[in-house]
């Protein structure tokens, strides 16, 4: 029963927070860095880079904007007309401009910004923790079935289910194939999970 209640508290915070990632829309930034009409009509009509650079860096003059692009302009959006906060990217797949963002996830067909991305790192803490849950559970179960088929004087006798082994393949199968695929799992988000807390620690993002 134990076993039972802690699966279920960690499968139910693994769907709430993966729920979350996915449908926790993304977060533009806000009216203040989009430019006005008047500003996009003198941005737009004017064909010399350096004037259209000039024109940037009034209007960001009072915004809070510190990152700059690789040759010192200020950053700024053609597709949306806007001027990118620090962090801001625009992603080709959601059309959009999104504040602090980190990365487009296809595993939640999302964005991941600002707006979820404590959930998106609830989400690899909890999937951690579930593979690593149910591997643990398992694995009594796949030292059972190796010794029975090594070590059993009997091979040709079947296990006896009053003491609790593995009566036949197909539940050896399915044992092996669960313990192979939570501990696959579990290395794999490990590292995932690993390298977004350093990245947190260092107040860094992946782009």
């Amino acid at each position: 029963v134990a076993y039972l209640v802690v699966f279920h508290i960690l499968f139910v915070l693994f769907v709430w927070t993966y729920w979350k990632s996915v449908f926790t829309l993304p977060i533009q930034p806000g009216k203040k860095f989009h430019m006005s009409y008047a500003d996009q009509e003198r941005y737009e009509n004017e064909e010399r880079p350096e004037v259209q650079r000039q024109i940037l860096a009034e209007i960001a003059r009072k915004l809070p904007v510190y990152t700059r692009t690789g040759n010192g302009g200020i950053r700024f959006c053609d597709r949306c007309q806007l001027i990118k906060p620090d962090r801001c990217h625009h992603c080709s797949v959601c059309a959009m401009c999104v504040l602090k963002m980190d990365h487009h996830c296809p595993w939640v067909n999302n964005c991941i910004g600002f707006s979820n991305y404590k959930f998106f790192l609830l989400f690899l803490a909890y999937s951690l923790l579930y593979c690593l849950y149910i591997a643990a559970t398992v694995f009594k179960y796949f030292i059972k079935y190796w010794t029975v088929t090594r070590h059993s004087p009997e091979p040709w006798r079947s296990p006896d289910p009053a003491c609790g082994e593995l009566t036949n393949g197909r539940s050896k199968f399915h044992i092996l194939f669960l313990l192979f695929v939570a501990i696959m799992f579990f290395v794999s988000l490990m590292f995932l999970f690993g390298y977004h807390c350093w990245l947190v620690s260092r107040n860094r993002s992946t782009l």
